[in-house]
């Protein structure tokens, strides 16, 4: 199951890429982009980079390694912590 799961994720964050002009259009542009971003290209580019994210995160679904991704990214907090 988690392997169509991380192939529908990277199938969206691929759209997400190949056709930013659709989803601007769908979801309007982000102001948090655009400020962040650039002026004028900010919201196009904020799409596509949460595409690559999307791409990034349907991979680690895929091969199922969320949970030594998480812990890897969380073991500056664990080690605090303890």
């Amino acid at each position: 199951m988690q392997f169509i799961l991380g192939i529908l994720v990277i199938v969206l964050g691929v759209y997400m890429i190949l056709k930013t002009e659709d989803v601007l259009r769908n979801f309007g542009s982000s102001s948090f982009f655009e400020r962040h971003l650039g002026t004028e290209g900010g919201s196009r580019l904020g799409y596509k980079l949460l595409g690559l994210l999307l791409i990034f995160l349907g991979l680690v679904i895929m091969l199922g390694i969320s949970d030594d991704f998480l812990r890897f990214l969380l073991s500056p907090l664990i080690r605090v912590s303890q």
